[in-house]
Order: structure tokens, then sequence, then C-alpha cells
């Protein structure tokens, strides 16, 4: 028998032993959901790095080993600004190379149809493929130069050169009709079609930055024709190799593809002789001389000096190992047969 009797539990002590048992069997749920709600999103979380990282090394399998060319990887290398090469510490873009490659190979098939599969096809691929390749390098060592000289290219001039385009061969082109040539030509659009004009124009002005030897010949020119009474021939002659003497020797038409001389002399006086300008390509400067022309023919002689500067430094950049391909090609040689 107990000697002191347990005391009675108020009403309010029995609510609050009943409200701590309530409680007790809540976390016993709480807990684990959380716990539960943690792991879901770790889980999540690396199953997403996961794929990341899938793609990723997928992306750079089609890239740089097997070497997918088609429209989908291309689309990537546009947003997501990869490398195929490196030349003298300038990562050369993906995009580019892949635009070039692909804007030859519709140009080809223009040409002479759509390649079939077969080793012929495998072989002329891999040409255009070490030409592209050459090509989006000698841009990427072009955009180098001309950051370090301060050489730039505007809208305004890559609009200038579009407009130029549109009105080649003396007809005036609707924009919609233009690109509808461009994109059956050279398969490609206007943001690339652009990109192309701004790659070409920059390296223009860079190689006449650095070429000061051909710029020295020019000088050369405009004293030697002064001297000599305008006579082209007797120029080149004491010239020599510094620079090379043609005439048309007949009437050719005013649209002629000639790196712009013909269009050049058609604005001329017969007689005349120009001042120096850059060829159409950016390959070097021309003197044009009008000898006749009617209203659609020009007939004259001209002196052009080449721009060489610029392959002279990518060949030594080539000889000192300063250029890395970050693709395998196939040997120049047995590609081209």
């Amino acid at each position: 028998m107990s000697l002191f009797k347990e005391k009675p539990k108020t009403e309010r002590e029995k609510v609050e032993e009943r409200r701590e048992e309530v409680l007790a069997q809540g976390r016993k749920f709480k807990y684990p959901m959380q716990y539960a709600k943690h792991k879901l999103i770790i889980n999540t979380v690396i199953v997403a790095l996961v794929a990341i990282a899938l793609m990723v090394v997928a992306g750079w399998v089609m890239l740089y080993k097997i070497q997918d060319t088609e429209d989908m990887l291309y689309r990537v290398t546009q947003v997501i600004p990869v490398p195929v090469a490196e030349v003298d510490g300038e990562k050369v873009r993906y995009s580019d190379y892949l635009m070039i490659f692909r804007s030859n190979l519709v140009t080809s098939e223009q040409q002479g149809g759509v390649l079939e599969d077969g080793e012929d096809t495998s072989v002329l691929e891999d040409v255009y493929k070490r030409a592209a390749l050459e090509s989006a390098i000698e841009y990427a060592y072009a955009l180098k130069l001309g950051r370090e000289l301060g050489v730039s290219v505007t809208n305004e001039e890559i609009d200038g050169a579009f407009d130029e385009h549109r009105r080649v061969g003396g007809v005036e082109r609707s924009e919609e009709s233009f690109l509808k040539i461009v994109s059956d030509n050279f398969g490609m659009n206007k943001t690339e079609y652009r990109r192309m004009l701004y790659l070409t124009l920059m390296k223009a002005k860079v190689s006449q930055a650095i070429d000061a030897p051909a710029r020295e010949v020019a000088d050369q020119i405009e004293q030697l024709l002064a001297e000599n009474g305008g006579d082209m021939a007797a120029v080149a002659e004491v010239l020599g190799g510094s620079v090379a003497y043609e005439e048309t020797g007949q009437l050719v038409d005013n649209m002629n593809v000639d790196g712009g001389r013909s269009n050049m002399a058609m604005t001329m006086e017969v007689g005349a002789i120009s001042s120096r300008f850059l060829s159409s390509n950016g390959d070097g400067y021309y003197f044009v001389k009008l000898i006749e022309k009617t209203d659609s023919q020009v007939n004259y002689a001209s002196l052009k000096i080449l721009l060489t500067e610029f392959d002279l430094r990518m060949a030594d950049l080539y000889e000192e190992g300063r250029v890395e391909l970050y693709i395998k090609l196939e040997d120049e040689n047995q590609a081209a047969g």
C-alpha cells in the first residue's frame, strides 16, 4: 500500500501530454519525408550532370573523332564557339570551318551534281575539308592581327559589300532574290553570308596593313608611270617580277570577272590610268589603263602587285609549328589523289 497517493492529473496536464503524443507521432512522418525530398533533389542533380557530361562527350566524339558536318552539330557550333584549330594562340572557330566546307560542297554540287556515296566522294570531301580548314585558319589569324593593329570592319562596310554583290552583273536584285541565289549556290543564309563578308574584308584589310613591300612597289609604279608617259609595259619591264602586266587585247564585258578591273575601266576616259585599287578578292593592288570602250565593253591594260606578306607569315607559322589542328584530316597528297 502506497504511503503517498498519486495526485490526479489536471485537465491541462492531460492536454499537454496528449499534445506531445500527437507531435511524436507526426515526427515519425515529417523527418523521413524531408530526407526523401533531399535525396530526390540530389539524385535529380546527379542525373542532370551525368546527362550533360554524356552530351558533352557525345558532342566531342561527333566533332573531333567522327567529324560530323551535318546541320544539327553545325548549329550547335554557331551557338557554342568550340575550336577546330589554333593559330599563333588564336582559336579557330569550328563554325567558320564548317560554314566554308558546307558552302564549298554546295557549290561543287551545283556545278557537278549531288555527290554520291563512294570512295571518290570521300576523297573529294577530304580535299574540301582541308581547303576549308586552311581558310578558317587564315581568317582567324587575320582577326588576331586585326586586333593587334587596330584594324576593324564596320557593319556599314559589310552592308556596302553586300549591296555590291547584290548588284553584280548590273542587275538590281531585291534582297530576297539575292539571298535565294546565295542559298542555292553557296548554301548560306544572310547571317552566314555576312559573316563570310566580314572575314574576307578583315583579311583584305590586314593584308594591306602589313604589306609594306607591296605599298612601296605601288609607289614606284606611280612614279615610273609618270616618267614613262603611262607606258605600263615599260614599267613592268623595269620592275620585273614585282608586278604582273596584262592586256585584254580585245573588248570584254564591263562586268567581266577580273578582280574589278573592267568595272574600274568603265568609269574612266580612254588613255586614262587609274590610281591603285584593291582587287575584289583582296589579293593585290591594280593599276588600270583604258584603251577603248563601248557602252558595255572595255579594252584595258593593267599592272598587278600581289600582297604576299600575309601568305609569308602564314607559311612561317606552319613551319614553326604554331598551327595546331584539333581534328585529323587525310594526308594532303593522299586526299588529292
